[in-house]
């Protein structure tokens, strides 16, 4: 019912508001794995953080800083970065974790090694320098040609600076200087693009999104959004445009879908998380039940 609820009323508002949306990191999936990749694909465009190669397309790309190492030499030091599976002693799939691994270029041959295993990487996309592996678990995984970046408790570090550096009167940025966001503008355009699309209204809805786009991405907004495609494209425009400033379970579960969190981190992989589990819906502290006149009954506590 609450699921039911949820979206025949969100389906009509043109606008709500979210106070926290977990940034959901744009990792590379086993290429076994059709879903996930096809969203990515279908938004995200090419960024390169390298110091000697910088190449930011989206603007917000900006905010994400990564910590890359150099050797002994002072070089930085080229690598294949993939995530991979991790199983249990039982062979079960339990989580996943990233790789770095060394590479080596002869011509258009790239090869890379761990331990005593040597791979030769097939080629994906060449301008994005993605390749894939016929790994040593039998999955095939792909990834990128990056530099080798410092690692913290297994995952590669990256600074956030999305509410970092903002300029003074004197006009220099300070690292901890930032205006409290009580609501976002382009938030309240992602809402109304989200409303009218449930509604049917796609030409609102495409001119609402490409407004956002259009902000980080000149000229690249889109020309085709319909029943088939609106759905995923505001999806992955809310992850991108709310990055660390909003709940993206609010998102999932508003729309009646189960929440996933298949990538590399300290949590449960494996646990999906059903918009009807009774988990969405926040217990009544218990002083309001204490306090309440009459008889006030917890929410579920189990399924």
């Amino acid at each position: 019912m609450f699921c039911k609820a949820a979206c025949e009323v969100f389906g009509i508002i043109e606008s709500y508001f979210v106070c926290y949306l977990r940034y959901i990191h744009i990792v590379r999936q086993p290429v076994t794995d059709n879903k996930f990749p096809r969203k990515i694909q279908s938004v995200v465009t090419h960024n390169d953080w390298r110091p000697d190669k910088k190449k930011i397309v989206d603007a917000r790309a900006n905010f994400i800083s990564p910590s890359y190492i150099t050797d002994s030499d002072g070089k930085y030091v080229e690598v294949f970065r993939f995530i991979k599976n991790v199983y249990n002693k039982n062979n079960i799939h339990t989580g996943y974790t990233y790789v770095q691994l060394p590479i080596s270029k002869r011509g258009n041959t790239v090869t890379c090694k761990e331990g005593e295993t040597n791979y030769t990487l097939s080629l994906i996309n060449s301008s994005e320098e993605k390749y894939s592996i016929n790994y040593s678990d039998g999955q095939t995984y792909s990834g990128v040609i990056d530099y080798e970046i410092e690692l913290s408790s297994g995952q590669p570090k990256f600074y956030i600076l999305k509410c970092s550096n903002e300029g003074t009167a004197s006009g220099e940025a300070e690292s901890q200087l930032h205006s409290p966001v009580i609501s976002r503008l382009g938030e309240v355009y992602l809402n109304r693009a989200e409303a009218y699309a449930k509604k049917g209204d796609y030409s609102h809805a495409q001119a609402d999104l490409n407004i956002i786009r259009d902000a980080t991405l000149p000229g690249r907004g889109y020309n085709d959004l319909n029943a088939s495609n609106a759905k995923v494209r505001i999806e992955k425009e809310r992850q991108l445009e709310l990055a660390y400033q909003a709940e993206r379970s609010y998102d999932v579960f508003r729309n009646c879908e189960t929440l996933t969190r298949k990538y590399p981190g300290v949590h449960d992989a494996m646990l999906e998380i059903p918009a009807t589990d009774y988990r969405v819906i926040y217990f009544i502290p218990q002083s309001a039940i204490n306090s309440y006149p009459g008889t006030l009954t917890q929410n579920p506590t189990s399924n």
